[in-house]
């Protein structure tokens, strides 16, 4: 589902309209899934200067053989005073959707994680209590850095070999960093939100990252 949305060059200052989806069901149109999962869906070239700039706009990206529904709301894509309308109408559409997996995400980036994680067939709460913990590690074995470790954003980027191992990337000093973890960790970590029933996701699009699990281990 394609709208036209007035965006402004961040480089010339010029404002174009461009195409945007609001709707993506890879379902109906599989070749949108890789270009989700590449990040070019999401930014358009200015004509005048050639600026490559990203598209702020909201957008529920929809996965029917999976079971999933990611809805991005960019900070600012839609008046404040819209926010909760919009909200209560996609978790009204939510109370429909049995056995899928509902959440809600601030960033492009974030969005293509949620398509990876569980493309991969693994589940997004696990993955990040498997960051908490892989974080204390790396912050354990360098407490000079413990605190920018401890705050750095990670992001699940691949889980590949015969042993499934999982990588994870993160920024530090500059540059992007990656870390591995074997899948005996998300297994241990399935097991500590099993052995937690308090730790919910709540109804609805649910918000699932560090600020989520942070309500429940500190």
């Amino acid at each position: 589902m394609k709208s036209t949305l007035q965006a402004t060059c961040s480089a010339c200052g010029r404002t174009h309209a461009i195409p945007v989806w609001n709707g993506i069901n890879v379902a109906d149109e599989p070749e949108l899934k890789a270009r989700v999962k590449d990040g070019s869906l999401f930014v358009w070239e200015c004509p005048d200067c050639g600026t490559v700039n990203l598209i702020r706009s909201q957008v529920l990206y929809h996965d029917p053989e999976l079971r999933l529904m990611v809805w991005l709301l960019p900070s600012g894509a839609v008046p404040e005073e819209q926010v909760a309308t919009v909200e209560a109408a996609l978790n009204a559409q939510a109370a429909g959707l049995e056995g899928y997996v509902l959440r809600r995400v601030d960033d492009v980036g974030s969005l293509i994680e949620k398509v990876n994680i569980h493309d991969a067939g693994l589940d997004d709460r696990i993955l990040e209590m498997c960051k908490y913990v892989t974080k204390m590690e790396l912050a354990e074995k360098d407490r000079a850095h413990a605190a920018v470790l401890l705050d750095a954003p990670f992001k699940f980027f691949r889980m590949e070999g015969a042993d499934n191992e999982i990588t994870m990337s993160y920024p530090f000093e500059g540059q992007m960093h990656g870390v591995q973890i074997g899948f005996n960790v998300y297994e241990d970590c399935r097991g500590i939100l099993q052995r937690n029933p308090a730790v919910q996701t709540g109804g609805g699009f649910a918000k699932v990252d560090a600020a989520w699990l942070s309500r429940y281990f500190r």
